[in-house]
C-alpha cells in the first residue's frame, strides 16, 4: 500500500505539463516541485495523507452546512451529483498515471480505485480480487462514525457513493457493472458499513 502511495506522490512530483505543447498550466510549481522533493519518504507520506483528510473534512462540512439551512434530502442530492462527475475525473486521470487503457481489467480498477481519496481516507477497508470479482468494504467508516459521535443520524450515502463508483468503473471501462451489497441506509450488522462488488460483464 505504501508503494502505491509513494508511486501516486512520484507522479505528481514528475507531472509538469509542457505549456508550449499543450496550452495547460503546470500541475505543480517548481518551487513547490522542489519543497516536496526535499522531504523524506516518511514526510511526504504525512503531508499527501494530511492534505487527504483535510478534503474529506471540508467535504463534511459543506454537507452539514447545506443539511443545516436545506435539509437532508437537499444535500444529498447535490453530494451525489458532486461525487458522480468527481468519479469520471478520477478515473481519467487516474487512468492516465496509471496507464490503463480504455478496456480495463477488474485488476486495473481495483488498483486504481486503491489510489482514490476515498479509498486511502479509510484506515480499515479491504479493496481486492475474490472469485474474478473486484470488492471493497469499509470498516468503520470515518464519516459516519464522525456524525454519530456529534449526535448526527447516519448519513444515507448510497446514492451518493453508488453513483460515484458507477461513473468511475463505468470510465475504466464500460464493461464493468457496480453493484451495491449493503451501504446506509441499508441494514449493515457488524463492523462493515457498505460493500461494493465490481463485475466484468
Amino acid at each position: 500500500m505504501l508503494e502505491d502511495i509513494f508511486l501516486f506522490i512520484k507522479w505528481i512530483l514528475c507531472s509538469v505539463v509542457d505549456v508550449d505543447k499543450s496550452g495547460k498550466k503546470p500541475y505543480i510549481s517548481e518551487m513547490d516541485r522542489e519543497f516536496l522533493g526535499s522531504l523524506s519518504r516518511e514526510r511526504l507520506l504525512e503531508v499527501m495523507m494530511f492534505n487527504i483528510r483535510n478534503i474529506w473534512r471540508v467535504d463534511g462540512l459543506y454537507f452539514q452546512g447545506i443539511e443545516k439551512r436545506f435539509g437532508t434530502e437537499v444535500a444529498t442530492e447535490i453530494d451525489a451529483e458532486t461525487w458522480a462527475t468527481m468519479g469520471i475525473l478520477e478515473a481519467k486521470a487516474l487512468k492516465s498515471m496509471l496507464g490503463i487503457g480504455g478496456g480495463a481489467s477488474i485488476e486495473d480498477l481495483m488498483h486504481a480505485l486503491r489510489h482514490t481519496s476515498w479509498v486511502l481516507d479509510h484506515l480499515e477497508k479491504e479493496v481486492k480480487v475474490e472469485g474474478g470479482r473486484g470488492v471493497v468494504r469499509i470498516i468503520n467508516c470515518r464519516t459516519q462514525v464522525a456524525r454519530l459521535n456529534k449526535g448526527l443520524p447516519e448519513f444515507p450515502c448510497k446514492r451518493v457513493r453508488h453513483g460515484y463508483l458507477i461513473n468511475f468503473a463505468r470510465e475504466m471501462n464500460p464493461k464493468i457493472r457496480c453493484i451495491c451489497s449493503r451501504c446506509p441506509p441499508d441494514p449493515h450488522p457488524g463492523e462493515v458499513w457498505c460493500e461494493w462488488h465490481f463485475i466484468l460483464e
